[in-house]
């Protein structure tokens, strides 16, 4: 299974709707797991964007078709990135 970042940012109605409410962050990692993407961790991040979720899927067009979804929405901005493990850039690199 493949591993991805996605950095998101709330637009003005994101912060409207996480501030009515919070529990939401949940609600859509719910809906990502159904969209078979699952989450391994997520963080509330200050600086850039405000959070930063790492997850895993074994097709990356299901990772495409979640994030349109999420982006649809208006609620966020994202950016997806492929995350490598160490070991595995090593060893294609051998």
């Amino acid at each position: 299974m493949a591993r991805y970042i996605i950095t998101s940012t709330l637009t003005d109605d994101g912060a409207k709707t996480l501030k009515k409410n919070p529990g939401r962050i949940k609600e859509v990692n719910a809906e990502l797991k159904e969209m078979g993407i699952q989450v391994l961790d997520q963080y509330v991040v200050l600086g850039n964007f405000d959070f930063m979720t790492i997850v895993e899927s074994e097709d990356e067009n299901k990772i495409f078709k979640a994030v349109v979804e999420l982006l649809s929405r208006g609620s966020i901005r994202t950016a997806t990135y492929r995350a490598i493990p160490v070991n595995e850039f090593i060893e294609s690199l051998e």
